[in-house]
């Protein structure tokens, strides 16, 4: 039961509705530091790459976890390697380099660790006397500048990002680090996500927080379109000129926020999930005095319900402003889709029961073996894909204990429990295939065409080991999968290519990087056809890569169509 609203919880937990593991391949490897490839080289092509496919698949990821005798402690500390597959007429070159943050920058000058990431906080300089280290304890870290979560869209102008309020501008060709950009110089917020939101109309929306004396708020922030200038030429550099915050959400425990690292946005409505995963801003101050790391000051209170923030995406006003929609607690990182329809807000997201994972991918955990290594697994939580549903015309005439949702095939609920109250529960948007794969995460759709609109399918990766270890199709219509699955190799997050002049959904393919941690350089470029999910190609690589987070597909031919389409006008 919810401790809150008196609700039954629905279901038993993932982590007990998936197959203990036993004997897992070691992942160590995954988790080594590598070494760059800064020019590009050639790969091997087996199989049959499409000559249609011209574009970089970038790719972004910790890649180095010690500087000196300093090793990090968490795998998103690791210092950020990009990573840049370029195919064109069939035929893939690889080249990587580290972001020349000021972290990555700093810790090199002084071969030692000098500025504190997720996990592990920076040690007093032992250079210093004992009365400079100690009140070093007092000041405030700064926040990082290592962008290693992702590859993100501004303008034209592509960035690689974090969580914090700093981004870093790179060149997605040769991979040059640019320069750092601060979002509080454009919007009072103190950090941003790196899953942004792209409308079809050029502009960026993400979301961000700020704190102060009048409390803790939510921000969603819009960065207008490129501006087009005729003929002449864009000028080489950082411009998130014009981006404004159009709805700030107050936190419902100002002192304990939530973590968030994605939303949800349709056509015309954005969704901030207010998550039990709490951020105590007291124990912040204590624990950077104490040396204790940031990780540290989140915990999953499980007594807590979710809180979905409905914001109009056009106008930043809160429609029905009256009612809170809640649900059971739960945790979610990556949302799949969400759209409009009969009525009702309809949002697919990858969701967990504990939200204490996040904390659990220590570099200590992830190097494990044996026994050791099942235990980790078979305690952690998976994520398995749930639709919920608002319905947006929600006033003091809709009668109570009623669904609200009458969705056709839809199983998910919405029920008025009290003056301004709507409970949801949600339907299982998979059947009992998918529990053999250890659940879905790392969901990627057709989004240029389906983002925010009604779709049918969704690629990800199943997760039958602590890193994933097979590639998912599923269709959310029928719920049936299809699958991508070799003991022993490990595939990153799936890209969606659309081939040219696609008529349907799924007419395109499906790209994926897969490492095996037993043999050396042994890395490959996977190529799925995204119809059949059979292997088309693949191109294997001459050097060793780490395990990644995500990446997007930088295709020259839409550039090219865009490009074109400008001058014309």
């Amino acid at each position: 039961m919810s401790k809150k609203t008196g609700k039954p919880l629905q279901n038993a937990s993932s982590t007990q509705r998936c197959p203990l593991a036993k004997g897992l391949v070691s992942i160590a490897a995954l988790v080594n530091s590598a070494e760059e490839t800064p020019q590009p080289v050639s790969t091997h092509i087996k199989g049959t790459i499409p000559s249609w496919i011209n574009g970089s698949f970038l790719r972004n990821g910790p890649g180095k976890f010690e500087f000196g005798k300093d090793k990090y402690s968490h795998w998103f500390d690791g210092m950020a390697m990009m990573h840049r597959f370029y195919v064109k007429d069939g035929d893939v070159t690889y080249n990587s380099s580290f972001l020349r943050s000021d972290s990555y920058t700093k810790n090199s000058e002084k071969d030692r660790i000098v500025v504190s990431e997720f996990g592990t906080i920076a040690m007093p300089d032992p250079c210093k006397n004992i009365f400079a280290r100690f009140f070093s304890r007092f000041k405030l870290p700064q926040a990082t500048d290592n962008a290693s979560v992702n590859f993100v869209k501004y303008k034209g102008d592509y960035f690689v990002s974090t969580e914090t309020n700093y981004m870093r501008r790179v060149d997605p060709d040769s991979l040059e680090t640019k320069e750092k950009v601060d979002w509080t110089q454009y919007v009072a917020v103190n950090s941003a996500t790196a899953h942004p939101h792209y409308g079809r109309d050029g502009a960026t929306y993400n979301m961000g927080n700020s704190y102060g004396k009048s409390g803790f708020f939510y921000n969603i922030v819009r960065v207008p379109p490129q501006e087009t200038e005729g003929d002449g030429a864009k000028e080489d550099v950082a411009d998130l000129y014009g981006a404004k915050v159009i709805c700030s959400i107050p936190a419902s425990e100002p002192r304990r926020p939530s973590y968030f690292h994605s939303f949800v946005m349709s056509e015309n409505y954005i969704v901030f999930i207010e998550q039990p995963i709490k951020l105590d801003m007291l124990k912040a101050m204590l624990y950077q005095v104490q040396g204790k790391s940031f990780n540290k000051i989140m915990t999953w209170d499980p007594k807590c319900d979710t809180i979905f923030h409905l914001v109009n995406r056009h106008t930043g006003e809160v429609p029905c402003s009256a009612v809170r929609y809640r649900g059971e607690p739960m945790f979610t990182l990556h949302q799949i889709n969400a759209y409009e329809e009969g009525g009702c807000l309809v949002m697919d997201m990858c969701c967990g029961d504990d939200g204490a994972v996040i904390g659990d991918f220590t570099l200590e955990n992830l190097r494990r073996g044996g026994e050791e290594l099942d235990k980790f697994y078979n305690s952690m939580c998976r994520n398995l894909p749930r639709r919920y549903v608002i319905p947006l015309t929600v006033d003091e005439d809709t009668p109570m204990d009623q669904n609200l949702v009458n969705l056709s095939l839809c199983t998910a609920t919405a029920k008025k429990t009290g003056p301004g109250e709507v409970y949801l529960t949600y339907e299982e948007l998979f059947n009992d295939e998918l529990l053999q794969y250890g659940g879905l995460e790392f969901p990627q759709i057709n989004y240029a065409e389906n983002n925010g609109r009604p779709y049918r399918y969704v690629y990800a990766c199943g997760f039958g080991h602590v890193f994933s270890d097979s590639l998912l199709k599923m269709d959310v219509r029928t719920k049936e999968l299809k699958a991508w699955r070799h003991h022993g190799l490990f595939p990153s997050e799936p890209v969606f290519v659309p081939a040219p002049n696609a008529t349907e959904e799924d007419d395109g393919v499906v790209m994926s990087v897969i490492i095996n941690p037993k043999e050396d350089k042994s890395t490959f470029l996977l190529v799925l056809d995204a119809k059949t999910f059979t292997e088309l190609g693949r191109a294997e690589v001459p050097v060793n890569i780490p395990y990644g987070t995500h990446g997007v597909f930088n295709d020259m031919n839409q550039t090219a169509v865009t490009v074109a389409t400008t001058h014309r006008n």
